[in-house]
Order: structure tokens, then sequence, then C-alpha cells
């Protein structure tokens, strides 16, 4: 099984249990998949340093950090034109080794309002879990989630 198949698997055995262990307590559970649409395209880089900056870790790594998000530059070809270069400040490149990483601490901020709802997340898809007694909370917390989604830069995809 590659990496990418384990920590899928990781993350659907964590749901399954999750909602098994509610319904031991709970008539029910309401489970609402998100999926923020582009999320690793449109991460804001200073917003991502922001909450990098309040991890403990060396300043060594986050000044390498910094300098691995900072100064990227693109530009478009077609045909025999080139547009200007135009500087980066969005996006995670989905397929580095720091990108998985990077959205992680990107939305590890994204929890759920009301206690006993949980919020788990899994790269740029995360899954509302509620509880029958809390079920009335769920326009709250798909609110929550909404802003926390604008605030970051990223967009709910509703359908």
């Amino acid at each position: 099984m590659s990496d990418v198949g384990a920590v899928t698997a990781a993350a659907l055995i964590y749901i399954c249990h999750t909602v098994t262990h509610l319904l031991t307590n709970y008539q029910y559970v309401t489970v609402i998949a998100l999926d923020f649409t582009k999320a690793f395209d449109t991460v804001r880089h200073s917003t991502l340093l922001e909450k990098m900056a309040d991890l403990a870790m060396p300043d060594e790594v986050y000044n390498w950090l910094v300098s691995y998000f900072n100064g990227h530059r693109k530009f478009t070809r077609y045909g025999m034109s080139s547009s200007a270069l135009l500087e980066i400040s969005v996006g995670i490149i989905h397929g580095s080794r720091i990108g998985p990483a990077s959205y992680v601490v990107n939305s590890s901020d994204l929890t759920a309002v009301k206690p006993g709802n949980l919020v788990c997340k899994y790269a740029d898809d995360a899954y509302l879990i509620i509880p029958s007694i809390n079920v009335d909370t769920r326009l709250d917390e798909l609110a929550n989630v909404e802003n926390w989604s604008r605030r970051n830069n990223l967009t709910l995809n509703r359908s």
C-alpha cells in the first residue's frame, strides 16, 4: 500500500471508529463531507507562515520555510508571446514533501463550535461529525466553516 493509501485508510478508519463510538451513546450521527475547491492552490503564504510562526520550531526551520514560500514567480507563454513575470503569494505544491504538512498547519485552527461535535480533517477534505443531541447546531457549524474558509482564502464547495 502506498503512503497515500495508508493515510487515506487511516482517515477512513478514524471516521468509522468515531461514528461507531458516537452511535453507542446517541440515536444517530450526522456526517457532513466538506470539500474546499482548489484548496492547495489558494492557501495564502502569509496566512500559512503566521500559523507556522506559532509552532514550536527552531528559528532556522521557520526562516527556511519563509524562504521556501517567498519569491516564487510565474509567467505564461502562448505561441511566441509571453506574459510578464508575476509573484505568486498563494498555493502549496501538492506533490511536494512539505505540501501536505503545510496544509495540515493551515487547517489546524478549523474546529467545531459546539462541544461534542468534531471536525475530522484529511488533506484538503474535512468532515463534520455531529451526534444527534447536537443536530440543531449543524447550520452554526457550517457557518463556522464558511467563515473560516473566507478568512483563509478558501472556497467551500457547496455542490
